[in-house]
C-alpha cells in the first residue's frame, strides 16, 4: 500500500479537499443502508408474512443500534485522535494509537456481545414485542450479535482509515459486501425461504467479508507509516485520549438508541394489529438514509478540524465548516423532494401491496410527509455538531445531542397522550430536531470565538512586544492553496 493512500487535510483548496475526501463517506453512507433497506425490501416482498416480518426486523434493529453505539463511538473517538496526532506530524502517537485503539475495541466487543447474548429475550420483552413475531425477532437479534465483532472493527478500521485521509479504501470494500449482500438475501429469504434469519445471515457474512478486507489494509497502511522510536503495543495515557472522545460519541449513540426504544414502545402500543409499527419501521428506514448521509459527511468533517485545529489552521477550520453546510444541504434538499413528492411509491417499494393495509400505508405516508420537511435543520444540528466535537469541544457535542433526544421522547409520549395520535410521534422529531439544532450552532459560535482567539495568539511574533496582534484571513497563507 503506498503512502499515498495517507492524506493530509491541512493543505490544498478547502472545496476541493473537502469534496474529494467526504464524496466516498456520503458514498459509504448510502451503501451502508442497503444493508437494512434490502434486508426490508427482500423481507417485506419475500418472507411469508413480509409486514410481520418487517416488525420483527424494526424491533430487532432498535436493541441492536444500543449495541452498535459503543461501535460507532470507538470509530470516531479514534479518527478524531488519530487525526489530531496526525496533524501534528506525531507518527509514533499516530501507531501507538492504532495498537491501543484494536486492543480496548476487541476488550469492548466482547463485553457488548455477552450482554446482547445475555439480555437480548429480556429487552424484547420490556420493547413490548408482539407475540406473533417475537420469535423471528429475537432469531434476527441473536445472529446480528453474533456479527458485532466484525461490525465493530471494521468501523475501527474506516475510522482510522478516513482519520489518515483515506476515505476511498473502505468504501470500495463497502461496496464489494453490499453486492454480496444483495445476492444472499435473495438466496436466503427468496431462494431457501429462511425468512427473517436469511436476512440476518446474509448481513452477517457480508460484514464479515468488509471487516476482514478493511483490516487487511488498514494493516499495511499503518506499516507504512514511519516513526523514529518503536511504538508502544499499549499506552494509558492514548486510552485516555481515546476514552474521552469516545465517551460523549457512546452517550450520544446509546442515549438516542435507548430513546428510540422508548419511542417504539409507545407506537406498539398505539394499535393491537402491529399498523403503526409497520408504517413507522418503513418510513424510518427511508428517512434515515438522509439523516445517516449528513452523519458520514460529519465525521469526515471531525477529522479535517481535528487536522486542522492541530495544525494551527484555525481559519481554514472556519471556513471548512460553511463549505461543509453547503454540501450536506445540497444533498439533504434533495432527498426533501424526493420523499416528499413519492411517499406513498417509497412506502410500497419495501412490502408489497397484499401484505400492506391501507393504515399502515397512511402510517408511513404521514411520518416521511411531515418529518423529511426538517431534514434540512438537522442537517444544520450534525455539521455543528461535528464541527464542535472536531474542534475538542465534547461537551457542547454532548449538550446539543441529549436536548434533542430528551425533548423527543418526550414530546412523543405528551403529544401522544394528549390524543394527537401518530402525528404526534412526527411532531416530536420536528420540534426536537429544531430545538436542538439552535444549541449546537450556539456552541459552534462559542468554538469560532475560541478559534479566532487562538489564531490571534498564533499571529503574535517576537518582532511585536507591544503585543499588537495581526489578524490571519483564511488566505493561501493558512493552508487554503484558492
Amino acid at each position: 500500500m503506498s503512502k499515498s493512500k495517507t492524506v493530509n487535510l491541512t493543505s490544498g483548496n478547502v472545496w476541493k479537499t473537502l469534496l474529494l475526501y467526504t464524496l466516498p463517506l456520503f458514498g459509504s453512507a448510502m451503501v451502508q443502508q442497503l444493508y437494512s433497506l434490502v434486508d426490508l425490501l427482500v423481507v417485506g416482498n419475500f418472507a411469508k408474512e413480509g409486514a410481520l416480518a418487517v416488525d420483527a426486523i424494526g424491533n430487532a434493529t432498535v436493541i441492536i443500534n444500543v449495541l452498535l453505539s459503543f461501535a460507532l463511538g470507538a470509530n470516531g473517538g479514534c479518527s478524531v485522535v488519530i487525526a489530531r496526532h496526525f496533524g501534528e506530524n506525531d507518527n509514533k502517537k499516530v501507531r501507538e494509537t492504532v495498537n491501543t485503539s484494536f486492543i480496548a475495541v476487541a476488550v469492548l466487543c466482547t463485553v457488548i456481545a455477552a450482554l446482547g447474548f445475555g439480555f437480548g429475550n429480556l429487552s424484547l420483552v420490556a420493547l413490548d414485542v408482539h407475540g406473533t413475531y417475537f420469535d423471528d425477532c429475537l432469531g434476527y437479534l441473536y445472529i446480528y450479535v453474533g456479527s458485532l465483532p466484525f461490525v465493530f472493527f471494521y468501523n475501527l478500521g474506516c475510522g482510522i482509515c478516513s482519520a489518515l485521509g483515506d476515505s476511498k479504501t473502505p468504501f470500495i470494500f463497502l461496496v464489494i459486501s453490499s453486492v454480496m449482500n444483495v445476492g444472499l438475501d435473495i438466496c436466503f429469504v427468496y431462494g431457501l425461504h429462511w425468512d427473517v434469519a436469511g436476512a440476518a445471515w446474509a448481513t452477517f457474512i457480508s460484514q464479515a467479508v468488509c471487516c476482514v478486507l478493511t483490516v487487511f489494509v488498514l494493516v499495511r497502511k499503518v506499516r507504512t507509516i514511519k516513526s523514529e522510536e518503536k511504538p508502544k503495543i499499549f499506552d494509558k495515557r492514548i486510552l485516555k485520549e481515546l476514552t474521552v472522545a469516545s465517551v460523549p460519541i457512546i452517550l450520544q449513540q446509546s442515549f438516542v438508541s435507548v430513546g428510540n426504544f422508548f419511542v417504539n414502545r409507545c407506537i406498539n402500543g398505539l394499535d393491537e394489529e402491529g399498523n403503526a409499527t409497520t408504517g413507522f419501521t418503513t418510513a424510518f428506514k427511508v428517512l434515515v438514509v438522509a439523516t445517516m448521509s449528513s452523519v458520514a459527511m460529519s465525521n469526515g468533517f471531525s477529522n479535517f478540524a481535528s487536522q486542522n485545529r492541530a495544525a494551527g489552521q484555525y481559519g481554514r477550520v472556519r471556513k471548512g465548516y460553511w463549505v461543509m453546510q453547503c454540501y450536506s444541504m445540497a444533498i439533504t434538499l434533495l432527498f426533501v423532494i424526493l420523499f416528499v413528492s413519492c411517499p406513498e411509491f417509497l412506502t410500497r417499494l419495501f412490502i408489497q401491496k397484499d401484505k400492506l393495509n391501507d393504515i399502515a400505508l397512511g402510517y408511513s405516508v404521514q411520518y416521511l410527509t411531515i418529518v423529511s420537511c426538517f431534514l434540512p435543520v438537522v442537517s444544520v444540528k450534525i455539521i455543528s455538531d461535528s464541527a464542535v466535537r472536531g474542534c475538542g469541544g465534547n461537551l457542547g457535542f454532548t449538550v446539543s445531542t441529549f436536548t434533542d433526544l430528551l425533548l423527543r421522547v418526550m414530546l412523543v409520549y405528551v403529544l401522544v397522550g394528549c390524543g394527537w395520535g401518530f402525528s404526534g410521534v412526527c411532531w416530536a422529531w420536528a420540534i426536537g430536531w429544531s430545538i436542538s439544532a439552535v444549541i449546537a450552532a450556539g456552541f459552534w459560535a462559542l468554538m469560532v470565538k475560541k478559534l479566532k482567539k487562538a489564531q490571534k495568539s498564533a499571529a503574535i511574533t517576537p518582532e511585536d512586544p507591544c503585543g499588537a496582534i495581526a489578524e490571519v484571513s483564511d488566505s493561501p497563507s493558512d493552508g487554503d492553496n484558492n
